[in-house]
């Protein structure tokens, strides 16, 4: 731990509120660091020698309300941790801008490791490595079995139409990034739109579940922790499984600067994860071609997105010069899972 402030973490006024929010809480000088790693919202470990805890704010200079909503995201944890699904234990949620300059939350520090590449994974071992993966599914399907009017969240999103919305919001996102022909994508979200599946009963969702937004650790490998709740909401379950089908298919791209954990010794082939997820929640996953696919469409418009920012100059750090050969690759599955269904 650095005991320099890092940017957008004020320690002295967080002790401040810390102390008089949650008094014998913290029993040390506090310090902070920024962790590496993390997504669109800052994440940072602080500790007074004694624990650690986890400050989640917006990034800095953020303009976007509405896609930073640190109330959501302490919402959602705050909801689930008296389930049987893993998060990390909320502290509190301070909408004071005048602390940190941007509304944040505080939650326990959970320890765990994050696999984000196949390269990481292989150390486990192909048996651990396939039982954490399985173990990734049956944590999803426990997720999806929350009744979200049980825990406080029946309001938490509007799942009437919630594919549909989907679709045009990602379209809405391709069309702000557009700056060269993409063969295949407009087809791509017009068949998506043509056959739009009738949607489940709806769940609180995560919208980016995958191994790397998860924590694993001790000794059997258990999944301590689900991080990075910055899009759940209530919506269709599949789309979470449609994600994680598509984060555990082989991009067939050495070397690439996205990947997925596919090949790594010993992890299960997607048609194992559906099947695993089918036999545990009981829902028809005959449409899951179609939530895959959409995946596929989505991370296509995110890269493209990240693409278009790097002809503009406004991305820092390497290998966002190959982000663009990427986008080809991620149509292209996207076609082919609809065609093979």
């Amino acid at each position: 731990m650095s005991p320099d402030h890092p940017p957008g973490l004020d320690l002295d006024r967080l002790r401040v509120l810390l102390d008089r929010e949650r008094p014998g809480l913290v029993t040390g000088p506090l310090s902070g660091r920024l962790i590496e790693g993390g997504r669109s919202n800052l994440t940072y470990a602080v500790s007074d020698g004694a624990d650690r805890w986890v400050v989640r704010r917006p990034p800095l200079g953020h303009v976007l309300a509405t896609a930073h909503d640190m109330r959501r995201e302490h919402r959602v944890i705050d909801a689930l941790h008296p389930t049987d699904v893993p998060v990390p234990r909320p502290v509190l949620l301070c909408e004071d801008e005048e602390v940190l300059g941007a509304p944040f939350y505080v939650m326990e520090f959970v320890d765990g490791t994050p696999f984000r590449t196949a390269e990481q994974l292989a150390p486990l071992g192909p048996e651990r490595t396939r039982a954490a993966v399985l173990n990734l599914v049956d944590t999803l399907v426990g997720l999806h079995a929350v009744d979200p009017a049980e825990v406080g969240l029946a309001d938490f999103g509007r799942p009437e139409g919630f594919l549909d919305r989907q679709l045009r919001r990602w379209a809405k996102q391709l069309d702000a990034s557009r700056n060269r022909d993409l063969a295949g994508i407009d087809e791509l979200h017009a068949t998506l739109g043509r056959e739009l599946p009738r949607s489940p009963a709806p769940t609180v969702v995560h919208g980016d579940y995958r191994l790397d937004n998860v924590l694993i650790g001790g000794e059997d490998d258990e999944i301590r922790a689900i991080l990075d709740w910055e899009m759940s909401t209530l919506g269709d379950p599949l789309t979470d499984l449609g994600l994680l089908v598509m984060y555990s298919s082989p991009l067939g791209m050495p070397d690439s600067p996205v990947s997925t954990t596919a090949q790594a010794p010993g992890h299960p082939a997607p048609a194992e994860l559906i099947e695993r997820y089918a036999a545990r929640s009981g829902r028809d996953v005959s449409a899951v071609a179609w939530y895959t696919a959409f995946a596929w469409f989505k991370l296509a418009v995110i890269l493209e997105g990240i693409h278009y920012r790097y002809t503009l100059g406004q991305t820092v750090g390497r290998g966002f010069d190959r982000i663009g050969d990427l986008v080809p690759v991620f149509i292209e599955h996207g076609l082919t899972t609809l065609q093979k269904g």
